[in-house]
């Protein structure tokens, strides 16, 4: 049944879904900041989506441990005492092949709102890392862009996550590609995510890097579109500041794209609100 779009719950900016901790080692903040920044917007709701753990030592540097976790739960349970906005329990889960045990495992038996799906590794390449930068003077940025988009897709078969964070991240450090061949390697990527009834945000970090645009394109936006692909929306704050950023401007981008409305969540059950 199509969702219908809840005009009841209207706020000045839609809730920023995307939003870190302290406990993924690269971000500053209580949570009670990121909550008051988002009260000065007057957003009716916020998620916190940390870097979620992985019992493998994967990319420990960026995230949590997984004995850390209860108290990341227990850290945002403790703002949801019923005042605005509303807080909600969020993941970010890394996908790369071999992750898929443990996400089958352990994604499905945690309480959360809303669960991000992202790619931040080709290989053993964390492609978005500005440590890592010098390794893209060396490869074929578009074979790069191609091995991404085969990784998201297998994120997508796994149907394990609601929302699909920085979808065109390989432009993150201006590494593009000829909309031609974005369009070829996107389509049936986006076929893909609307047979899956997954989202995917808008992310608006990428004006806050040498992207210099949001995360996706107009291009992939407006293909998103055509398939019906709902939206919802990310700073990918790692400081109270971030909260928020570039709201206005995402909205503006997703209503240029014909988008009347946004998905929001609760216990990982989507809802729509208009713009």
């Amino acid at each position: 049944m199509p969702e219908k779009p809840d005009k009841t719950s209207v706020a000045l900016l839609p809730p920023d879904y995307h939003i870190h901790t302290p406990l993924c080692k690269h971000a500053t903040g209580a949570p009670e900041e990121y909550r008051a920044a988002a009260s000065a917007m007057r957003m009716a709701e916020m998620c916190f989506t940390d870097h979620g753990p992985d019992p493998s030592g994967y990319d420990l540097k960026h995230r949590m441990s997984l004995p850390q976790f209860p108290s990341y739960a227990l850290m945002i349970r403790s703002i949801q005492d019923g005042h605005s906005p509303r807080v909600l329990l969020g993941i970010e889960a890394d996908y790369y092949p071999g992750a898929e045990p443990f996400l089958r495992d352990w994604l499905p038996h945690q309480p959360f709102d809303l669960v991000l799906g992202s790619v931040h590794y080709i290989n053993e390449w964390g492609f978005d890392s500005p440590d890592n930068l010098y390794v893209w003077d060396s490869v074929d940025v578009k074979g790069v862009w191609r091995q991404y988009f085969t990784l998201v897709a297998a994120l997508v078969d796994l149907r394990l996550f609601d929302v699909i964070t920085h979808f065109d991240l390989p432009k993150k450090f201006g590494h593009r590609i000829a909309d031609r061949d974005l369009r070829e390697m996107v389509r049936p990527l986006l076929d893909k995510v609307a047979a899956a009834g997954m989202a995917i945000e808008i992310n608006t970090s990428g004006w806050r890097r040498a992207a210099a645009e949001a995360y996706p394109s107009p291009l992939i936006l407006s293909l998103m579109r055509e398939r019906e692909i709902p939206i919802t929306f990310g700073s990918d704050a790692h400081a109270p500041g971030d909260v928020g950023n570039q709201f206005e401007k995402a909205v503006a981008l997703a209503r240029e794209a014909g988008y009347s409305a946004y998905r929001r969540y609760c216990a990982r059950q989507p809802s729509l609100c208009p713009l």
